[in-house]
């Protein structure tokens, strides 16, 4: 099977089930954004420890099939791929509990950064935020299930702990965001 089939030369591509849109539609932005993320987990999986690849790979595989939930346009589709589900946002919740649990409390807001992985993870955080918005629009216009909004909710939640814990095991300082006067 060759990797190109010139069928969107003119701007459009197929969805699942075979609507034909633009490949500027919001379905595409928002599965693009959320492809791209995925991305970005990918590489943050270089930098961390060995016990927390299956956590992050396991969130890159739920994260395909949000995507290609994002480009099935009807909800009455059969799907051959797992929807996110209730459990799988629980299990974000845990993730972030564990986390918060092992760094230390925060008293201030604090800036990105504090090694290449932190800054990965808060660069993949903000990705999430923008995926989150997009699907939102996307949600005011056509059909999107609600637990994608809320699964990307938690997610962006959980990279910026994942951000923290990648500087703390690191021995890195998170550096505090003092308002200058």
């Amino acid at each position: 099977m060759k990797i190109y089939t010139k069928t969107g030369d003119k701007g459009e591509t197929s969805l699942i089930g075979g609507y034909r849109v633009s490949k500027s539609d919001l379905r595409i932005e928002s599965y693009g954004t959320v492809d791209e993320l995925n991305s970005w987990l990918g590489l943050i999986v270089e930098f961390l420890p060995q016990e927390r690849i299956e956590e992050v790979q396991s969130i890159q595989s739920l994260l395909f099939s949000m995507g290609a939930q994002l480009a099935s346009k009807s909800k009455e589709q059969k799907r051959p791929f797992p929807e996110v589900s209730t459990a799988d946002i629980k299990a974000l919740e845990a993730h972030i509990d564990a986390y918060e649990a092992l760094l230390p409390k925060m008293t201030h807001f604090i800036l990105p950064g504090g090694n290449k992985g932190a800054s990965h993870a808060h660069i993949a955080r903000c990705v999430c935020r923008r995926a989150e918005r997009i699907v939102v629009q996307l949600s005011r216009v056509d059909f999107v299930d609600n637990k994608l909004l809320v699964y990307l909710n938690r997610l962006s939640d959980y990279l910026f702990c994942l951000a923290r814990a990648l500087a703390f095991w690191d021995g890195k300082d998170e550096i505090k965001w003092i308002p200058s006067k």
